[in-house]
């Protein structure tokens, strides 16, 4: 190979490595409709006979104004429901949502393991680690947001993202 070959193909290898990282940002798990971001949407994997899973994000608000998490949908569940787990007389207890999430202008809601979370009813199947699925948020102000979960191993918190 001639050393202007060889030049030209170290300059577009860089150039490809220049593109990667370009695109990395927008290869994040992240989904943004308006000044609503979801990020890193995620299941925990299922044992094979479940019926129910539950769904995690972190939705975060750049706007000046308050919006909702209304609704949510999942490819592989029959039915989503928002649910809030609490402390109740020394009682762990869920009860499904009024109303939606909150989510506070210029600021953050979580989905997290233990507080507001979706549950992914009526499953098509079992949900297993590794695997990604589509779905959609749906906000008050900001509208439907499509977005893809990915399944992580049971027992997870999330915290890998």
């Amino acid at each position: 190979m001639s050393l202007s070959a060889m030049t030209r193909l170290r300059r577009a290898a860089f150039a490809a490595a220049l593109a990667l990282l370009a695109i990395g940002p927008a290869a994040a798990h992240e989904f943004k409709s308006g000044p609503i971001e979801v990020i890193h949407p995620w299941v925990r994997a299922t044992p094979p006979a479940a019926k129910v899973g539950g769904g995690y994000a972190e939705i975060r608000n750049d706007g000046s104004e308050p919006d909702r998490l209304v609704s949510a949908t999942a490819e592989v569940a029959g039915r989503v429901e928002i649910h809030q787990m609490g402390l109740k007389d020394g009682i762990m207890t869920m009860r499904p949502v009024e109303g939606g999430v909150p989510v506070p202008a210029d600021g953050t809601a979580a989905l997290a393991p233990g507080g507001y979370h979706l549950m992914l009813m009526e499953l098509k199947r079992p949900l297993k680690a590794g695997e990604s699925f589509a779905g959609t948020m749906t906000f008050e102000k900001a509208g439907t947001v499509p977005v893809t979960f990915d399944v992580q191993p049971i027992g997870s918190t999330g915290a890998a993202h």
